[in-house]
């Protein structure tokens, strides 16, 4: 199994765990002399063989990001670059748009503000890193369909 494969089964088994607990929670309460649209066991039985294969599927995906190194990072190196990335372009997007803000109205009398930065150059280092952004998660795509999952011993 590619590396992908099991990302996108992850996500699905997540997708699914969501969906038992919101079905058990519906059939755990029912009124005197009534029975459960589904039954609860079976529904819990279904709950903890999904979750057994998540626990499953994440370890081997965490080894195999562990094991997998791509121009010398390990995929988790990558990852961890990738998160910190997406922070930093997401909390400088907030920070130029509050700055790009320079005027407000108070009691119908206009008051002028001025921006501490060079929204220009926040902007364009933005846009350079989302281009690294961009270049990392095609790297990161590409190498979880070309890795093999590490399969547990």
């Amino acid at each position: 199994m590619k590396l992908a494969e099991a990302l996108q089964e992850r996500a699905d088994l997540n997708r699914n765990i969501e969906q038992l607990k919101s079905r058990l929670n519906s059939n755990m309460l029912v009124q005197e002399g009534e029975k459960s649209a589904e039954n609860p066991e079976k529904l819990k039985k279904e709950l903890d063989v999904a979750i057994a294969r998540l626990a499953e599927l994440i370890s081997k995906i965490n080894l195999t990001n562990c094991s997998t190194l791509v121009d010398g990072q390990t995929m988790t190196e990558l990852i961890a670059r990738k998160d910190a990335l997406t922070l930093k372009i997401s909390i400088y997007k907030d920070l130029v748009r509050t700055a790009s803000q320079t005027a407000y109205r108070a009691r119908g009398s206009e008051i002028k503000v001025k921006s501490t930065i060079e929204v220009t150059k926040w902007q364009s280092q933005i846009d350079r890193m989302a281009k690294e952004l961009r270049k990392l998660d095609n790297k990161l795509q590409e190498t979880n369909w070309n890795t093999e999952l590490v399969e547990l011993e």
